[in-house]
């Protein structure tokens, strides 16, 4: 089994590298507003941020697949089985959110290399840096997602 399918798009890595050779950002750097909003550094900032955020998600996944065929033994018990398998689903379910979230990691590194990062989706106002620190993957400002959130509610209860 593969995982080509959350690998990096051609070429985003090569500019990556790039980007980073030109823009210094000291360790403890933390976006603050009174910078102006998505500059190179803030950008440089949420990029790394992404970056690590997928490759620690795509170890895991490396990690689970590994995992599942070592776990392919044939166990005789029918509970040990039954609880084998329970776990196996488990662990399946949660990498393919995983894997979902590696795909809106990289629809928000192709947002900061169209300059359209850190922009509300729906109202196209700043989505604060605290969010966007705490889900770098936001695509909307906290007041819109909570309006979108409401709106679904109201249309899966009907």
């Amino acid at each position: 089994m593969t995982v080509n399918h959350i690998s990096e798009p051609a070429g985003l890595q090569e500019r990556a590298a790039a980007m980073k050779a030109e823009i210094f950002l000291p360790d403890d750097y933390r976006p603050a507003e009174n910078e102006p909003f998505m500059n190179e550094r803030q950008l440089e900032y949420f990029r790394r941020k992404l970056l690590n955020w997928k490759q620690e998600l795509l170890d895991q996944s490396a990690e689970t697949i590994e995992g599942l065929q070592e776990s392919g033994r044939n166990v005789p018990d029918i509970a040990d089985r039954a609880s084998e398998e329970t776990d196996r689903a488990l662990e399946l379910r949660t990498r393919d959110r995983q894997r979902k979230l590696v795909a809106k990691i990289d629809a928000a590194l192709r947002r900061i290399e169209a300059g359209e990062y850190g922009y509300c989706e729906v109202t196209g106002e700043p989505i604060s840096l605290r969010r966007l620190d705490a889900r770098p993957i936001a695509t909307m400002t906290l007041e819109a997602q909570e309006r979108h959130e409401r709106r679904e509610r109201v249309h899966r209860d009907e």
